[in-house]
């Protein structure tokens, strides 16, 4: 009856460990509703691989936003990145907007760069200046294939 009683305590605690996990998970991400407290913008990148539904948003390494949607343009074949932007944060009209890697494994998320026009994007504005995501394990490829087609003609001339 004793081991009863420890296995349940036991597993109490567990359970209490579990549910605290859960509950410290929930506050301490930034899972916010789709506009809350912030203004969209549109981008468009010509390769948004790594962006998904609340990718960060970043300026000078700081998050500021969150990506809240992406779409094809059926016109150019672009994609639409819809951004929440944090309304303490003003972008000059001439911002550029560049997806980046976070690591080598990890994801992307984009990052801002302020211009230095006198007026300020607003809600439902787009951003001009972009560049899409980099493909890592392409620029490999190019450069092992461009190494290997330089040192064909020094093996060639012996």
């Amino acid at each position: 009856m004793r081991r009863n009683m420890i296995e349940t305590i036991m597993g109490a605690v567990v359970l209490l460990v579990a549910v605290s996990f859960v509950i410290f998970a929930f506050r301490t991400t930034s899972l916010q509703s789709a506009n809350s407290g912030g203004y969209e913008l549109l981008v468009e990148f010509d390769d948004a691989s790594g962006l998904v539904t609340g990718t960060d948003v970043r300026m000078a390494g700081v998050k500021v936003g969150s990506v809240l949607s992406q779409r094809l343009n059926p016109d150019t074949y672009f994609a639409q990145v819809s951004l929440t932007i944090n309304e303490a944060i003003k972008l000059p009209s001439d911002s550029s907007a560049r997806i980046i890697p976070e690591g080598l494994l990890g994801g992307n998320y984009v990052a801002l760069e302020p211009g230095g026009a006198d007026d300020y994007l607003s809600d439902g504005g787009q951003i001009q200046f972009t560049q899409g995501s980099i493909n890592v394990v392409d620029l490999l490829g190019r450069f092992i294939f461009s190494a290997a087609d330089l040192s064909k003609p020094a093996e060639d001339a012996q």
